[in-house]
């Protein structure tokens, strides 16, 4: 199963572009931020920076980014597959089991989270996947910024784009990842580890 060791090698092969993230501001300046700019005010709406935020969730209290579960949807299936993640055993066991997806079938992933404490600016969904221990794919894909969730929005919800199984006998087989949820100050707010199986029609 891929660790974060293997991660880490991965991302040495695609360098982070050298630069630094400005310093961010609190939620309370953020508020009080050009307070009689209208257009501002409606920017600050926009992003959720309301009185009604919700408080931290009792689990998980410093977190700042909670990733609630992922629902694998494919194509040839009535149902999503849901991995629950309200529990540290849930992510250990998701390790440990492998699901199957048939060849050719076009599979996304819908992620649910919550937001706490700041503005979450730059989250990233990355993951790498490995076959007999090669790699064979990297995903970068950029989920945006986020502002604490409020009552009136009590989770985030994000849909990746879609993708289509590989095919044929070399295509068919195990596949092992690492998943990671990453932000603009390369804070890892989850690792996952995970596997599935390429079958046959």
């Amino acid at each position: 199963m891929t660790d974060d060791t293997e991660f880490e090698q991965f991302e040495e092969t695609n360098p982070k572009i050298n630069y630094k993230v400005k310093a961010k501001k609190t939620l309370e300046e953020y508020k009080k931020l050009d307070a009689e700019d209208e257009s501002l005010a409606k920017w600050k709406e926009s992003l959720g920076l309301s009185d009604d935020i919700l408080p931290p969730e009792s689990s998980e209290p410093d977190k700042k980014v909670v990733i609630k579960c992922i629902q694998l949807l494919i194509d040839t299936e009535p149902e999503p597959i849901t991995f629950d993640f309200s529990s540290d055993q849930a992510i250990k066991e998701l390790a440990s089991k492998r699901y199957k997806i048939k060849e050719n079938s076009v599979y996304m992933l819908k992620i649910k989270f919550r937001v706490q404490h700041e503005i979450i600016t730059g989250l990233r969904y990355v993951q790498y996947i490995k076959k007999a221990g090669i790699a064979v794919d990297r995903i970068d894909n950029h989920l945006g910024s986020y502002a604490p969730n409020t009552k009136q929005r009590p989770f985030y919800e994000v849909e990746l784009p879609a993708s289509e199984a590989p095919s044929g006998f070399l295509g068919r087989g195990n596949y092992s990842a690492v998943s990671k949820f990453i932000d603009d100050d390369q804070n890892n707010h989850l690792t996952l580890n995970w596997a599935v199986e390429i079958t046959k029609k």
